[in-house]
C-alpha cells in the first residue's frame, strides 16, 4: 500500500509547543511535511493526534490462541491482532510474549512461534509491530541459550519478571490453581509442583546468573526492563544490570526510586481506567499526579491507552498535550524512537483521528498508510 500524499484541513491538531489548535497537516511519502501537498481533506469536527505507541501489551494472546490448540496458523492471528491495534489508534505496538515455566501460550516453544510469526507478517501489516520477551528469571536452565535465541528472534526489548509463588513454595504448599495451570502447560500436576519447588530452591543462583545474562544482552544492544518492582532495592539491583525501565512498579517506594535515578516508568492504562490496580498495588493516577510516569501501556486491553490519556486530560492532572504525551512522545522516548511520537515536519506520519465529540477512533494512519478507517470519515477521504 502506497503512503497517502494529502493535506488534512479543518481539524484541531495536537502540535508540539502549541497544543491542540486548528491547523493543517500535510503528509507525503509517509512523512509529515512543512508545505501543503496533494489533495485536501476536510476534517472539520475531528481531532488529529500523534499515533499511540503501546510499550507493552499481551492482549494479543486471545487472537493467537483463542482455545487450546485452536490456532494453527500463527500469522493469521497476528494479522487479526493488527486489526484490533489499528482500531484503537495504535500505530506502534510492542507485543509482550512470555518465556515462562507456565507453559502453553506462555511457554518457550510458543514464544518461538510468536516471534517467527511477527517477522513473517512484517511486510503485510501497516502497524509497526515490535516483539518483547518477558523472561521468567528462575528458568536457570534456559540462560545459556537465551542471548542467541533473542538475536535469532530479532527481539530488541526484554523485560524480566518472577511469578513464582515463593511464599507458598517456602512452606511446601501448593499454589492456587495449580492443577489448571499444570494442565494448560501439558504437565502432570505433581510434576509441575516439583518443578516449581526446584526453581524456588535454586533462587540464590538467580542474581549472579542475571548479572551475566544482562551483560550479554547489553552487549547486543537489547533494551531491558524489570516488571512489578516492589522496593527501591529491587529497582536499584535492576538498574545496576542495565535494566533502566521499570514496568508497572507496585509501590510508591519503587516508583520514587526509579524517578530519583532517572529510570523510565511505565504504568498500565487499565489501572487508570479502572481507577486503581486490580491487585491492590499503587494507583497509576496517584503516580501520574506526582510526576512518576513516562508512558502508559495497554497491558492486557488495547482500548485502554486512548481512554486513559483522555481521562487524565479530563481530570485536570495535566493538560491535554501532557496527557496524550503519555501514549505518544513519552513511549517514543522510552524506546529511543526519534522518528515518531509527535506531529512535526520530518516525523513519521503516524496519527490517530478522533471524533471531536465522541472521542472515538475514526481513522488511524501509520507511516502515512491507512490501517483503520470507519464511518463518515471514510467518505471524506474517498470522495
Amino acid at each position: 500500500m502506497t503512503a497517502l500524499n494529502l493535506t488534512l484541513t479543518g481539524a484541531e491538531v495536537l502540535l508540539p509547543e502549541h497544543g491542540l489548535v486548528p491547523a493543517d497537516l500535510s503528509l507525503a511519502d509517509g512523512i509529515i511535511q512543512t508545505d501543503r501537498v496533494g489533495r485536501q481533506i476536510d476534517l472539520t469536527g475531528y481531532l488529529v493526534l500523534p499515533g499511540i505507541i503501546d510499550l507493552h501489551g499481551d492482549g494479543f494472546e486471545r487472537h493467537i490462541a483463542p482455545r487450546r490448540g485452536a490456532m494453527k496458523q500463527m500469522d493469521e492471528g497476528i494479522l487479526s491482532v493488527e486489526a484490533e491495534l489499528a482500531a484503537n489508534g495504535i500505530t506502534t505496538a510492542v507485543l509482550a510474549q512470555f518465556h515462562s515455566w507456565e507453559g502453553g501460550v506462555r511457554g518457550p516453544e510458543f514464544a518461538d512461534q510468536v516471534f517467527r510469526a511477527i517477522t513473517s507478517v512484517k511486510d503485510r501489516v501497516v502497524t509497526d509491530l515490535m516483539p518483547q520477551l518477558r523472561f521468567e528469571t528462575h528458568m536457570l536452565d534456559d540462560y545459556a541459550d537465551l542471548p542467541g535465541r533473542i538475536a535469532d528472534w530479532q527481539v530488541p526489548y526484554v523485560v524480566f519478571n518472577d511469578h513464582l509463588p515463593h511464599d507458598r513454595l517456602a512452606e511446601g504448599r501448593k499454589p492456587p490453581r495449580l492443577i489448571g495451570q499444570a494442565l494448560k502447560a501439558g504437565r502432570n500436576p505433581d510434576t509441575h509442583f516439583e518443578m516449581l519447588l526446584s526453581m524456588h530452591a535454586r533462587r540464590d543462583e538467580v542474581p549472579a546468573a542475571l548479572d551475566t545474562l544482562c551483560a550479554a544482552l547489553d552487549s547486543q544492544y537489547v533494551r531491558m526492563g524489570s516488571h512489578d518492582d516492589a522496593t527501591a532495592q529491587i529497582r536499584a539491583d535492576w538498574r545496576a544490570r542495565g535494566a533502566q525501565i521499570s514496568e508497572f512498579p507496585e509501590t510508591l517506594e519503587a516508583a520514587e526510586a526509579a524517578r530519583a535515578a532517572g529510570d523510565y516508568i511505565i504504568l498500565g492504562s487499565p489501572n487508570v481506567v479502572r481507577g486503581g490496580s486490580h491487585k491492590g498495588n499503587v494507583s497509576a493516577l496517584d503516580l501520574i499526579t506526582m510526576g512518576y510516569c513516562d508512558a502508559l501501556a495497554s497491558d492486557y486491553h488495547y482500548p485502554s491507552p486512548r481512554r486513559a490519556a483522555l481521562m487524565v486530560a479530563k481530570s485536570g492532572l495535566v493538560d491535554f498535550a501532557g496527557a496524550w504525551a503519555l501514549v505518544s512522545s513519552g513511549p517514543a522516548r522510552v524506546l529511543g524512537l526519534q522518528d515518531r511520537g509527535k506531529l512535526a515536519p520530518g516525523q513519521r506520519a503516524d496519527l490517530v483521528i478522533l471524533d471531536a465529540e465522541t472521542r472515538r477512533v475514526a481513522a488511524t494512519l501509520a507511516g502515512g498508510r491507512v490501517s483503520y478507517m470507519s464511518g463518515e470519515i471514510a467518505a471524506r477521504f474517498v470522495g
